[in-house]
Order: structure tokens, then C-alpha cells, then sequence
């Protein structure tokens, strides 16, 4: 009771000024003009914000990859290839340019779903939900304080006519004037001190919520400074490779083409007497010591030149592991061996009967994969799946679970039969998703569908227990 006359007494102040911020205390008057900005900042800049997006909002980082003008100008240059042929310096500079805006457009796509989901969203809920709800209390709290003041005025006149009625009116009548004057003003305060409550508690929490509001513009700019940061990092590393090579003859090169890379996986095993590819079995030996905790193995471009001198390397069927220690440089030169072979490791032939195996690959019977496979094939991409396999053991610190190596490594062990430059647009354009879904199972499930007991059974053994004082050294 006494609190509703203390705001009676205050509204008889505010009649004189009929302005409502006159019922807030003073920290709140200063919390309240900064409501009005807050929701124009925040709708300018998201507004602006969409017009700097290069991609659609609410796609998935794969779909969104697809529409980027980068993506597309990787296709471009992809298709360009069939122009020239094999030995060409500019069919050259073009496939390792094709790779590289295909990798700026991804790293676009992951900081625009970035910035969608920890910028735009949050200050689109801001100026279209937060804030107008406070706006709408505000001006529901003017609009009763004026009510009280027009009220007010009016009762002011008949209140004198009610009392000099009720002067010479029966103490009944008295007392009925007397309750409806009464209940009238503390109904109608009751109603402002409710809505006194509420708007004060609204600007109460937008006070507390102003540092986190202003974190959303700083967020902006880490997330931008990420992004330029790793597209510069890589443009950096690659251009200068991309130059060095260019200006070197292709002697080298020329010296070991068709010896193991580009060379059909059973000639190569044929030739060299062994049953797992020279590149695949030293490039696992070199990753089991040096890239099981390696953040990005797979994903991350190492330089082209490191690269280059380890397919020589392996080429002419002698590495020096301890020079090799960049472990993406290894990583590189393994997918470049599968990329490169005439045929996938997983073969032409059964390219449709994997999507069709796939969506029974938990259920799938362990001897699918060798009763399908050519025995040189089998070997092969068994003792590749086990070492990924383990791999994703250490998802936790490299990052790279069995979905994300198969997104970096499936289109490298199977493609349809269709003309290299077609083959290559096919990767390009992102259109493996199919791949994708083969890959991850078989990484996830190779225990069930890679059994031991083939000829080449033992080959792994050794590996794994490298593998085991790899993992206890950590």
C-alpha cells in the first residue's frame, strides 16, 4: 500500500511533465537511451553483413562450397584442361590453381557458416526479438502514464462535484463515492507498477547483456581476422612453390614419370616384387611415427617443392625417412599416389556396387571386400583403411575422424571411369558425396570387413606394433 502511494505521489509529479522516464531512477534513464541505438546498429550491420555473404544462408559447408564464385572458378579452370595436353606448363600451373581455389572457397564457406551461426544469428535475435520486446514494454509504459495523466485531470473536476454531492447525501451514498474514487486510483496504480516492474527488469538486462551484445562486433573481426590469416598462410606457401616449380625444367620430373606414380598398381607390384605399393607402405611407416597426432593430416597442403622430392624419392625406390619429417608432406605424397593411379584402388568395376554396399556396410559380411576386390587391390586398400583406422583413434587431437578422412581421401580411391579432365571436375565440383558415404564406413568398420588371415595377413602386424609404442610414447 504504502509503495502504490509513493508511485501515486509520483505520478502526480509526472501529470505536470507527462513524460514516463520521470518514474525511473537515473541509472535506468541512461540504460534506456541506449535501447533505440542498439536496435538500429544491429539491424544496419546485419543487413550489411548479408550483402558481404557470398554464399546462400542455411547450407550445410559442402552446399555452400558449391555457389561460391571461387568454387566456380576452380570448375573453370578445372575444364580448362582438356585443352592441353599432359606436359603442358600452363595445364600444370592450372591443376595446382584449381586445387587451390577449391581449398580458398572451402575456407570461405567454413568462415561464412562461421559468422552466420556466431554473428548474424545472434544479432538478428537482437534487433528483431530482444530488443522490440523492450521498445513495445516502453511504449506500453508511456502510453498508461499519460492515460493516468489525462484520467487524472478529468477526476480532478468530477472528484469536486462528487464531494459536494456526497456533502448532502446519506453516509451510505458517502461512502459508495468514497470507494469508487478510492479503488479507481489504486486499480490504476497497480497497473503502473506492474508495468513499472517490468520494463525497469528489461533494462536491468540489457545492462547486464551490453558487454555480450558488444562481443558480437569483436567476434566479427577475430572470425575475419582467422579467415585471412589462413587463406594468406596458404597462398603464401603455395604461390612461392607454385613458382619455383614453374621455373624449373621438368628433367626431373621426366626422369621417374611412369616408374610408381601414374604406373598401374599391379604392374608396380609385379616389378617390384612386393605386395603393398611402395608409396603407400613408406608414406604409413613415416605417418605411424611422425602424423598420428597431427592436426589436419590429409586436409592441411604441405609445400609442393617437399612434396615433388619425396615422389622422386619414392620413385626411385629409396627414402631417407629422417629428411621427410612434415608430416603433410607425406600425407601429400600418398593421396597424389592414389590420385594418380590409372585406376582406384577400389576399381572401376564395383564403383556402383560400393554405393549400393554401402548403405548395408554395417551388416555387410566380412567377405565382401575380398571376394570382390582383386587380391593386389584387397592388400592394398586394407592395409591403407587399418593405418586411417587408427588414425581416427586420435580424433580427439588431430581432428580427423572418419567422416573427415573420408571426405579428403574418398575421392582419391574411387572415381568413375570417365577422361581425366572429367574425372578431375568431378572432384572439383565437390559432387563426392556418394564416396564420402562408401569411405567412412569401411574406415569405421575395418576390423569386420579387413580380417586377418589373407596372404598378406601379416603384412600389417608389424605396423601395428609400431603403432602401439607410438601411441605409448604419447
Amino acid at each position: 500500500m504504502l509503495k502504490s502511494f509513493n508511485l501515486l505521489k509520483q505520478l502526480g509529479s509526472v501529470g505536470k511533465s507527462q513524460d514516463a522516464t520521470d518514474l525511473l531512477t537515473e541509472d535506468l534513464v541512461m540504460v534506456e537511451q541506449r535501447v533505440e541505438p542498439a536496435k538500429k546498429a544491429a539491424q544496419v550491420i546485419h543487413k550489411k553483413l548479408l550483402g558481404c555473404l557470398q554464399s546462400q544462408l542455411g547450407l550445410d559447408t559442402e552446399r555452400r562450397m558449391k555457389k561460391l564464385p571461387l568454387m566456380l572458378l576452380s570448375v573453370s579452370m578445372a575444364e580448362s584442361l582438356k585443352d592441353f595436353d599432359p606436359d603442358s606448363s600452363i595445364r600444370k600451373v592450372l591443376e595446382m590453381c584449381c586445387f587451390m581455389e577449391s581449398h580458398l572457397a572451402a575456407t570461405l564457406s567454413d568462415f561464412e557458416l562461421k559468422l552466420e551461426k556466431e554473428v548474424l544469428e545472434p544479432l538478428n535475435k537482437l534487433s528483431e526479438e530482444d530488443l522490440p520486446e523492450i521498445l513495445k514494454n516502453k511504449k506500453q509504459f508511456a502510453k498508461l502514464t499519460m492515460d493516468w495523466h489525462n484520467a487524472r485531470n478529468k477526476w480532478v473536476t468530477h472528484s469536486v462535484c462528487l464531494y459536494l454531492t456526497a456533502l448532502y447525501a446519506p453516509d451510505s451514498t458517502q461512502f459508495i463515492y468514497s470507494y469508487i474514487i478510492t479503488n479507481f486510483i489504486f486499480t490504476f496504480c497497480v497497473a503502473v507498477h506492474s508495468l513499472q516492474d517490468q520494463y525497469s527488469a528489461d533494462l536491468y538486462h540489457f545492462a547486464t547483456k551490453e558487454d555480450d551484445y558488444a562481443n558480437y562486433f569483436i567476434r566479427l573481426l577475430e572470425l575475419q581476422a582467422e579467415h585471412h590469416k589462413n587463406s594468406h598462410d596458404f597462398l603464401e606457401r603455395n604461390i612461392s612453390e607454385l613458382k619455383d616449380n614453374h621455373s624449373q625444367t621438368d628433367s626431373q620430373e621426366n626422369n621417374y614419370k611412369g616408374k610408381v606414380y601414374g604406373e598401374s598398381l599391379l604392374t608396380h607390384l609385379y616389378n617390384s616384387g612386393r605386395e603393398i605399393a611402395v608409396p603407400i607402405h613408406e608414406c604409413v611407416h613415416m605417418l605411424l611415427h611422425t602424423g598420428m597426432r597431427e592436426e589436419g593430416l590429409f586436409r592441411l597442403a604441405a609445400a609442393a617443392s617437399v612434396v615433388k622430392r619425396l615422389k622422386s624419392s619414392l620413385d626411385g625406390g629409396v627414402v631417407n625417412h629422417s629428411e621427410f619429417t612434415d608430416p603433410h608432406a607425406v600425407a601429400g605424397a600418398l593421396k597424389s599416389y592414389l590420385r594418380e593411379l590409372p585406376e582406384p584402388l577400389m576399381t572401376f568395376e564395383l564403383y556402383n556396387d560400393w554405393f549400393q554396399a554401402c548403405l548395408y556396410m554395417i551388416s555387410l559380411p566380412s567377405n565382401f571386400c575380398s571376394s570382390n576386390l582383386p587380391s593386389e587391390n584387397y592388400n592394398n586398400l586394407r592395409y591403407l583403411v587399418q593405418f586411417l583406422s587408427c588414425l581416427s583413434e586420435q580424433q580427439a587431437v588431430n581432428r580427423m575422424s572418419p567422416s573427415n578422412i573420408a571426405i579428403v581421401l574418398g575421392p582419391n580411391l574411387l572415381w568413375p571411369r570417365m577422361e581425366g579432365e572429367a574425372a578431375l571436375l568431378d572432384m572439383a565440383s565437390a559432387s563426392s558425396v556418394q564416396v564420402v558415404a562408401v569411405v567412412e564406413p569401411l574406415i569405421q568398420h575395418s576390423s569386420s570387413l579387413f580380417p586377418e588371415g589373407r596372404s598378406s595377413g601379416s603384412l600389417f602386424s608389424d605396423e601395428l606394433i609400431c603403432m602401439k609404442c607410438v601411441e605409448v610414447s604419447y
